[in-house]
């Protein structure tokens, strides 16, 4: 189990992961605790994290394009192909012919995935309400809307 406040495994110093730990490492650490809470549900339905956060994205955002899935999910174009047909597979997406432009394809959930996201999201949501308990609703709120920044504000 990690230290709420560092992210990082007990029998560390909880301060100096703090003062020292960059950016990079944090954010690692805290999508690590996340997926770990995650993965019974991942492992009872043969998935992977990467699978579960385009399955994410899909849940927001029905019927998008491959290339947008990828953004959106930040998973390469070049995995994500693999990652979307194994998906397909086992039926939790289906794929159909863009009407606007039917040279493209567009992903959404299938009924069956529509259930699988929504147990994920279950689990999601309950860690989300661990944090906003450990840290007060006011402080999570607070770190939901930066991390929501963070990507816009790196890349500007």
């Amino acid at each position: 189990m990690s230290d709420l406040s560092t992210g990082f495994g007990p029998g560390l110093d909880t301060d100096a992961p703090a003062r020292g730990a960059g950016l990079s490492l944090l954010l690692k650490h805290a999508e690590q605790a996340v997926r770990l809470r995650l993965q019974p549900v991942l492992d009872e339905h043969g998935l992977t994290y990467d699978h579960w956060r385009i399955l994410a994205v899909l849940e927001l955002h029905p019927g998008l394009t491959m290339s947008t899935i990828a953004d959106a999910a930040v998973v390469p174009a070049a995995t994500l192909t693999r990652l979307v047909d194994r998906l397909t597979e086992i039926a939790l997406v289906v794929r159909r012919i863009d009407r606007a432009d039917k040279r493209r394809a567009l992903v959404a959930l299938s009924p069956r995935g529509t259930d699988v996201a929504a147990a994920l999201r279950v689990v999601e949501d309950r860690v989300s309400a661990e944090v906003a308990a450990a840290l007060g609703a006011d402080r999570a709120e607070a770190l939901h809307r930066d991390l929501a920044v963070l990507a816009h504000v790196v890349d500007a």
